[in-house]
């Protein structure tokens, strides 16, 4: 599964448009801990390992180098036996003792209240986190690298038909709070291309 997201920081009258019509999906709250080792070798290359509200998810990236990124796209993996297979973690080990032996430490604790919906072929979550930041994050996946630039294509002119600006990058959640948090850790993301 290949995640195609681009986020935005909405108007009410945009919200208003983009949920107009949409299937109303549910709402939640999510506890997102994320992983990095004091050098930040994993998120310098822009892999994002996190524990959701209790279950280890990881994030591997598809991009486009920065300066030509429209969306984000990452192989989201779910499936802890599979996060172990990425990581060569022996089998009677547990992701979290791996983590501790390793050295990895948690860099951002994040808590979100999401609503999502439906509406055509997208996926739109909107999120108020705890720190004082909101984004939507419109979602297409597709199931084959090919199918990327369709999706983002797409993504684009959805969020163009709801008057939204889609030439802002909006950053994620996760840069947000290392942005607010952890000036070290940012400027490393910006030194290692990751992020703009």
């Amino acid at each position: 599964m290949i995640e195609v997201e681009k986020k935005f920081i909405l108007t009410p009258e945009q919200e208003k448009s983009l949920i107009y019509g949409a299937e109303f999906l549910g709402e939640k709250k999510n506890t997102d801990i994320g992983y990095d080792d004091a050098d930040f070798s994993l998120t310098k290359k822009d892999i994002w390992l996190r524990n959701r509200n209790g279950k280890f998810e990881l994030k591997l990236p598809m991009n486009e180098p920065i300066e030509r990124r429209v969306s984000d796209q990452y192989k989201e993996i779910e499936d802890e036996d599979e996060i172990k297979r990425h990581f060569s973690i022996n089998n009677n080990e547990t992701i979290a003792d791996f983590l501790a032996k390793k050295g990895y430490k948690p860099v951002f604790t994040i808590n979100t209240a999401r609503k999502k919906y439906k509406k055509d072929r997208f996926n739109i979550d909107l999120d108020v986190v705890d720190f004082g930041y909101t984004l939507t994050e419109i979602e297409y996946i597709v199931d084959d690298e090919l199918k990327i630039k369709h999706a983002t294509d797409a993504i684009i002119e959805f969020a163009k038909k709801h008057n939204m600006d889609t030439n802002t990058v909006v950053r994620g959640k996760a840069v947000e709070y290392i942005r607010r948090n952890n000036p070290k850790h940012f400027q490393a993301l910006i030194d290692a291309k990751v992020i703009k």
